[in-house]
């Protein structure tokens, strides 16, 4: 009978281990959680509440110091709300605004999926 000392046992669960590792680690960076994958699982309600909030409200007629300051839109007004693609509300949201008042962009802070969310939390302030 063959006897399996302890570098024996070492050397086995090496040669079945390394393989498995070779298969994992190429997908491990998909597995590992990223910044923006992270963000992905916050909601449009929590991006509104973190980013959005401080201008336009928590009711979106931007009545908040800050909001009145930098002349922030009132996203409940349906005519704007009728006038104004998902597209300009997506790339206000990205890249900021300087015609109207003073919109920060937020592409540093917000993923594509992110931006999205909130141009559906801001639809649905419409009054």
């Amino acid at each position: 009978m063959i006897q399996i000392n302890t570098n024996m046992k070492l050397a086995l669960y090496c040669l079945l281990i390394l393989p498995v590792l070779f298969v994992l680690l190429p997908i491990t960076p998909k597995l590992v959680a990223s910044p923006a994958a992270t963000s992905n699982a916050r909601s449009a309600s929590q991006l509104y509440a973190k980013y959005c909030v401080s201008c336009h409200g928590q009711n979106g007629k931007s009545q908040t110091p800050k909001g009145k300051s930098h002349h922030a839109r009132d996203l409940t007004d349906a005519k704007w709300q009728d006038d104004v693609s998902d597209e300009r509300i997506y790339n206000s949201i990205m890249n900021g605004r300087k015609v109207r008042g003073e919109m920060p962009s937020f592409s540093n802070k917000l993923s594509n999926e992110e931006a999205d969310a909130l141009v559906g939390r801001i639809r649905g302030l419409r009054k």
